[in-house]
């Protein structure tokens, strides 16, 4: 993929972003959705980094020609069930510095990832959130494939639990209820 702009990259996850990157969607979350929200997200990407589902290569930002974060996401191995952890990544989270949003920060990096996430061998990314953010990035309602939000999930419609295929087909054979109870930042609540 080409670089978003001449003033702007992506860049996979490097030391020197780690810090900035957490501050950044600490800020965000917080901005948008209040303060417990933003700690909540941080200790979520610290915890997902700290874990078995987490690739590297998979946490991505995009950085302005000062070399600062303006934008972040992060693609970790997911399971349902158990299983399917080496097809199936998860998107969260995803965060573009406010003042720059609507700028096509994110769609860049979630495509970006796309093809890292395809050229890796995964087969599918399930995403939790708006649908006006993720159908134009081609997510797709996931209950409509047999992947459904489990009891201890409370979606405001079922619609904002998504999925998209990497590759024709990537889906077939997926099923089951979606749970989140392997993150303790998110079960802390």
């Amino acid at each position: 993929m080409k670089s978003p702009s001449p003033t702007r990259r992506i860049a996979v996850m490097e030391e020197k972003y780690r810090e900035p990157a957490l501050a950044l969607v600490e800020e965000v979350f917080t901005e948008h959705d209040g303060p417990q929200e933003g700690r909540t997200v941080r200790r979520l990407v610290e915890e997902i980094r700290a874990k078995r589902y987490y690739l590297p290569e998979l946490e991505l930002v995009l950085v302005d020609a000062r070399d600062d974060v303006i934008g972040y996401a992060m693609f970790s191995r997911f399971h349902i069930e158990g299983r399917y952890e080496d097809a199936l990544l998860i998107l969260t989270p995803v965060a573009v510095k406010t003042a720059l949003q609507r700028r096509h920060i994110s769609k860049d990096l979630i495509e970006y990832g796309f093809e890292r996430a395809q050229a890796m061998g995964f087969r599918a990314v399930l995403v939790e959130g708006d649908p006006r953010n993720y159908n134009p990035r081609g997510f797709e309602t996931s209950a409509d494939h047999g992947i459904v939000a489990g009891p201890n999930i409370h979606l405001p419609h079922v619609c904002c639990l998504m999925v998209r295929e990497l590759v024709p087909g990537g889906l077939e054979g997926m099923h089951g209820a979606v749970d989140y109870g392997f993150y303790d930042a998110l079960s802390q609540e």
